[in-house]
């Protein structure tokens, strides 16, 4: 069975953007990934931590065949390549790879939660998100995804930095 899913990455150490082209790279490399459509890539300050360098932030849309579970370890397999460190919690990191939506599914395990718990209130996964599905509804709040979109107080700091072309540069047929 084929499940689409959506995952935020995140870079604000080093190459930031060689990082999300690393772990697209990564991602696309796995037999049971398809990567199907990509975000822009979005500027913004960081959340939390905030005594960091700011973050580029997009959304990639997959197709797999892995579990919820399988998928996590994948993920985590591709930051460890990418050489992340968490020593503080939100704080700086090569990449980050979240799954934010495993089709329409819920779920919560010790260490996942589907849909990602904190995705609908923040604007630089909201952002790259609305950009790939603008008909996704939130679970939580039962509003379809513009609608969060308009309620969000810091909108203004997910700044577009790059259009993305890596579908077409790197063969990712999105097929």
């Amino acid at each position: 069975m084929n499940h689409i899913v959506y995952l935020a990455l995140g870079s604000n150490l080093g190459d930031r953007e060689q990082f999300l082209k690393n772990a697209i790279l990564y991602l696309s490399e796995h037999p049971h990934i398809i990567i199907k459509k990509l975000s822009s890539i979005y500027e913004t300050e960081p959340v939390g931590y905030v005594d960091q360098d700011p973050f580029l932030n997009m959304v990639v849309e997959i197709q797999t065949s892995l579990d919820a579970l399988s998928l996590l370890s994948v993920t985590q397999e591709i930051e460890e390549k990418c050489d992340r460190v968490r020593a503080i919690r939100w704080g700086p990191r090569t990449i980050d790879l979240d799954i934010l939506l495993y089709d329409q599914e819920n779920m919560k395990m010790e260490n996942l939660c589907i849909p990602h718990p904190r995705m609908w209130e923040r604007a630089f996964v909201i952002v790259p998100l609305m950009e790939l599905n603008s008909t996704l509804v939130s679970p939580h709040a039962d509003k379809p995804i513009t609608e969060v979109y308009g309620e969000l107080a810091d909108k203004e700091g997910v700044k577009l930095w790059k259009k993305i072309a890596w579908v077409e540069e790197y063969g990712l047929s999105g097929n």
